[in-house]
């Protein structure tokens, strides 16, 4: 039946998902980050549109990681040995996932810059002590997630 490949997809993206995670230092770096923007935009009380800004720009970054992820275990395996071209796949596919990041720290900036500047975010750690705890177990579960091994 065509929906049993339908929802086969959705478990074969799913893996690559979890492979992904233990084997990608950067991958759940990034995850760790996303996580942490959303937790900041909360606390900075951020208005829908701009948590979908931070939600589209966490998002384009893991995908771009897990396009990275996937180029570079198909380069290795097309060539184990050193190669021009591949290098420069590989560097090129590191180099997007590089560009969104550094573009989303920009958008970072310019979301929560006000908030910082003004002192409101400051302020709202204050009179929002749950997302306050929340942020700091996530930063410190997330030094351990990011350096975790993962096999």
């Amino acid at each position: 039946m065509w929906w049993r490949r339908f929802f086969c997809s959705f478990r074969y993206a799913g893996q690559g998902i979890v492979r992904a995670v233990r084997n990608e230092r950067n991958l759940r770096f990034h995850l760790t980050a996303a996580v942490l923007a959303h937790l900041l935009g909360l606390l900075a009380a951020l208005e829908p549109g701009e948590m979908a800004v931070i939600s589209l720009c966490c998002g384009l970054v893991i995908g771009l990681e897990l396009v990275n992820t996937a180029v570079e275990a198909l380069c290795d395996r097309v060539c184990p040995a050193q190669d021009s071209l591949i290098k420069t796949a590989k560097d090129a596919a590191a180099g997007a996932v590089l560009a969104a990041a550094v573009c989303s720290v920009i958008a970072a900036l310019w979301l929560f810059g006000g908030s910082i500047v003004s002192g409101a975010l400051w302020d709202a750690v204050r009179t929002r002590p749950a997302l306050d705890a929340a942020i700091a177990v996530t930063l410190v579960a997330g030094i351990f997630f990011v350096r975790w091994d993962g096999k």
